[in-house]
């Protein structure tokens, strides 16, 4: 892969990590940050620091933002004038799908170009082989910057609509921080029985371990909409949430997460679903 010339908007500890990615396989990295200060180790290891965000622009064809939102980079690049015009603009700060669409076109009037992406592991894996984004927008110009965005991480496209990526990035995460919190909420359970997390950890694991055995049935059954109860209906799951909740109340912890999946199954047999597989679930959370 032939070496590119990149500009990095935003260094936090997700921006730093690209720039340093870029740095270690011989690109040309222009940076700016708020705080000029945050680019001096970088600039030691060969990154040009743009005085303005224009200038930062005007130094690559590509440039990336690692950002806290959308409402950050127009905050940023309100003010650069023509400097955007032929540029491409990849957005992986974190946001809503709406906000990536809007984006979009606030960029295109600038005559800018945007894909949305959303970096899936965290800073300190950026550029390894377990590091994957998920990027939406123009296929061509996905296609045109492949290589180069390949170096932070597997590029996994996801389609024209600018708010894919994001829509993948909150789905996983939604995953993600759900599991971490339902691990500290058990954690704290067996706490009030004098037990330590770190015994729960491989039983947890096991745990785990089933749920993933569990996914690609249980989407095959929320795709076709046959919620065949195959052992564990709502009904019988229902009852095993009110255990959680009546524990969690006696143990004097926080009930919000056990309580919020019990209104799921409650729900669920409201509408029917208590002779049902768990699948059920989804029906009764896709309508709100």
């Amino acid at each position: 892969m032939n070496a590119s010339t990149v500009t990095v908007i935003g260094l936090g500890p997700m921006g730093r990590a690209m720039v340093n990615v870029y740095l270690a396989k011989g690109h040309t990295v222009t940076v700016w940050n708020r705080t000029a200060s945050r680019a001096d180790d970088l600039v030691a290891r060969g990154a040009v620091l743009a005085a303005t965000p224009a200038e930062a622009v005007a130094a690559s064809d590509l440039i990336v933002l690692s950002l806290t939102d959308y409402a950050a980079m127009y905050a940023i690049l309100d003010g650069v004038g023509d400097a955007l015009a032929g540029r491409v603009v990849v957005n992986l700060s974190s946001d809503s799908p709406a906000a990536s669409r809007e984006a979009g076109r606030w960029l295109a009037d600038r005559g800018a170009e945007l894909l949305t992406g959303g970096v899936m592991v965290p800073e300190n894996m950026v550029g390894t082989e377990a590091s994957f984004v998920f990027y939406s927008g123009p296929r061509a110009i996905m296609d045109a910057h492949h290589d180069t965005l390949d170096v932070i991480g597997r590029p996994h496209y996801k389609g024209e609509d600018l708010g894919l990526a994001q829509l993948w990035y909150q789905a996983l995460l939604d995953v993600f921080l759900t599991g971490l919190s339902s691990f500290a909420h058990a954690a704290a359970l067996l706490a009030s029985g004098g037990v330590k997390a770190e015994e729960l950890v491989p039983y947890a694991r096991e745990n785990l371990d089933l749920v993933k055995l569990l996914l690609a049935g249980s989407a095959t059954a929320i795709d076709t909409g046959d919620h065949t109860d195959h052992g564990a209906n709502v009904t019988m799951m229902s009852a095993t949430t009110d255990h959680i909740v009546a524990a969690s109340r006696d143990a004097g912890i926080e009930l919000e997460l056990p309580k919020a999946v019990q209104s799921h199954y409650r729900r669920a047999i409201e509408a029917g679903h208590g002779r049902d597989s768990w699948t059920s679930l989804y029906e009764v959370i896709r309508r709100g």
